[in-house]
């Protein structure tokens, strides 16, 4: 007997299981390929926003470096020029104004390095001059200080001997060396050299002494216990420890000599930025000394900013102002 098994039209639509819906599964690697595409479809819309003029958005500024930085030194100069013009006019102009000295500053600094004679040269051969001299006493003081310095603080006898002797000398005003310049060395250039030489050494053996005094005892037990020669102990252990004190006290001497040498020239005449002050002096013309005081000024400002990078280069560390 054959039998017929007929299934209703309805069983073909009915719903199927929730297993029978659920997708088929994808394996890790399409899934990463799927992402991938997406994060690429994504950037290609973003690059064809930006073609299209679409700007991204910018970061604020920060403007807080014009107040901080810009902003201080604007206003103390504004201040200077505003009481040096009141003092202009309480005076009854006999003191140039700011205005009137700086288009006086603009004729002489057209030409700074012209020569008419010994006795009348540009502000440029002045300052020049009076820096050869700096060199030449401030790197004599520097050869005779630095190992001085280095023997006083690393021989207590070396110390009680020569103390008494550098809190004698170093209190003297640098003008009243010069006559003893003047008297040994029977010229004024050398003179004015000596009394550079005599106020700037002073700074740089009572730094440099100070800081062979700090080194860590600790340092010293080593060398001992290596049976370090004296001149291994002074290259591989004092020098690179007093390198800080050691620039502190050459910042110190380069700033008494650039001051001791206008004094110096105006007394001992010659060509030099001192004698020009008093030159200009004698002649009245008191727009030409307020310029040479704020090309003192700058000069001595630029030696100390070279001297601070001197000094953060060689020892690591910030050196402040």
């Amino acid at each position: 007997m054959v039998s017929a098994v007929f299934h209703s039209p309805l069983d073909a639509t009915a719903p199927a299981s929730p297993a029978a819906r659920r997708p088929p599964e994808r394996d890790a690697t399409q899934l990463i390929a799927a992402t991938a595409g997406e994060e690429g479809a994504t950037a290609l819309f973003d690059s064809k926003t930006l073609a299209a003029g679409a700007s991204p958005a910018r970061p604020a500024r920060d403007f807080s470096f014009i107040w901080q930085f810009i902003l201080p030194p604007v206003l103390g100069l504004g201040l200077l020029a505003l009481v040096w013009e009141l003092v202009s006019l309480g005076t009854g102009a006999s003191i140039p104004s700011p205005k009137d000295t700086f288009w006086q500053a603009v004729q002489i600094f057209s030409d700074p390095f012209y020569s008419k004679g010994p006795n009348d040269q540009g502000v440029g051969w002045n300052v020049l001059s009076s820096l050869k001299r700096v060199a030449m006493g401030f790197g004599l003081a520097a050869i005779v200080g630095i190992p001085v310095g280095f023997m006083i603080g690393r021989f207590t006898f070396l110390s009680r001997m020569f103390n008494p002797l550098i809190s004698l000398m170093r209190p003297v005003s640098p003008l009243a060396w010069l006559p003893i310049g003047l008297l040994v060395f029977k010229g004024a250039n050398p003179a004015a050299i000596w009394t550079i030489f005599i106020c700037s050494i002073w700074p740089m053996i009572i730094n440099t002494a100070v800081g062979v005094q700090r080194v860590p005892q600790d340092y010293m037990n080593v060398a001992r216990v290596l049976n370090l020669s004296e001149w291994k102990i002074v290259t591989k252990i004092l020098f690179p420890a007093v390198l800080p004190y050691m620039l502190t006290g050459v910042r110190l001497a380069v700033g008494t000599a650039w001051l001791v040498i206008v004094a110096a020239e105006m007394l001992t005449g010659g060509v030099g930025i001192g004698f020009w002050v008093w030159d200009e002096w004698n002649n009245l013309n008191v727009k030409n000394i307020i310029i040479a005081i704020f090309v003192i000024g700058i000069v001595g400002l630029l030696l100390e900013f070279a001297l601070i990078k001197l000094a953060t280069a060689f020892t690591f560390e910030e050196v402040k102002n």
